[in-house]
């Protein structure tokens, strides 16, 4: 679903970099992180997200605000908390998260 790149506004604007270990659990992960990305794409204030996630299960994925409202009104949708609390039963080891501001922005791509 996702793009490699998200196509982000100029700054300043937010981030939420999520890093987690993933557990050996699978049952169902990989469409609930298919449905919370389309629920989120649907939020207001929603700029963007880029995910990746290596072989051993670690994982990150930044995702883009508007603003801070925005964020804490994402943390608080109905199915978006049903996926956090399962999230912390079956499918994470461990995760942090951290919310920083997007201050400046710059970017390099190779023409071939």
């Amino acid at each position: 679903m996702s793009q490699p790149f998200a196509d982000l506004p100029v700054p300043p604007y937010f981030v939420v970099c999520f890093s987690s270990q993933r557990s050996e659990k699978d049952d169902g992960y990989g469409d609930m992180a298919l449905e919370m990305e389309r629920l989120a794409r649907q939020q207001p204030g929603f700029l963007g997200v880029e995910s990746v996630r290596g072989d051993d299960g670690f994982g990150i994925t930044n995702s883009y605000w508007r603003d801070e409202q925005s964020i804490r009104d994402w943390k608080n949708v109905t199915d978006h908390l049903a996926a956090q609390t399962k999230g912390r039963a079956d499918w994470y080891r461990y995760y942090h998260v951290r919310i920083a501001r997007v201050e400046r922005a710059y970017s390099f791509k190779m023409e071939i």
